[in-house]
């Protein structure tokens, strides 16, 4: 059986920095991240930077998946473990599934990279009101690895044999299996 790949839509994506410390200036992991999705071809639909507060975070987030326009949340920050680092207590009650697969295949990848610090990473994805949410650690490099090994594929409908955009609000198609 042969699967005819999808052609590529351009999805609207926000993007969340999630810094004590970060402003517009020095936010060079969102400014990569935005880069990278507009290079990839799709739109940079919103971006914010807020506090690393679960309440902050909860709020912005709870707005971009209530909005039928945002298909895809990436975040960065607050991954780690520091007294500050609440990114995965925020999140995590907001999404109807887990992605457990993307902090699994993130450690990975970066292990490679960062060799057993890899472990501190608390990197998680899910699904909130058929909004996929990728959160990514807060290091400029981090976010690059991310993108470029795992969530550009993922957020592509050409992508086979399987990626997130059918199940995504625009969503029309459905994951082909495997041959």
């Amino acid at each position: 059986m042969s699967h005819q790949a999808s052609e590529f839509v351009p999805l609207n994506i926000a993007v969340l920095t999630i810094s004590d410390t970060r402003n517009e200036e020095t936010d060079t992991s969102g400014a990569l991240l935005v880069n990278e999705l507009t290079t990839s071809g799709h739109n940079a639909y919103a971006k914010a930077i807020v506090h690393d507060d679960i309440y902050d975070i909860r709020a912005v987030v709870s707005q971009w998946i209530a909005d039928s326009n945002i298909h895809a949340v990436v975040s960065t920050g607050g991954t780690g473990f520091t007294a500050r680092d609440n990114t995965p207590e925020a999140m995590s009650v907001l999404f109807d599934k887990n992605v457990e697969g993307f902090g699994e295949l993130f450690r990975q990848i970066s292990y490679d990279e960062i060799g057993t610090s890899t472990v501190q990473s608390r990197a998680l994805a899910g699904m909130a009101n058929r909004t996929v949410i990728f959160c990514l650690p807060g290091s400029t490099n981090a976010c690059r690895t991310g993108w470029n090994k795992i969530i550009k594929e993922q957020l592509d409908a050409s992508h086979r044999p399987c990626n997130f955009v059918p199940h995504l609000n625009l969503a029309q198609d459905t994951c082909a299996t495997r041959d």
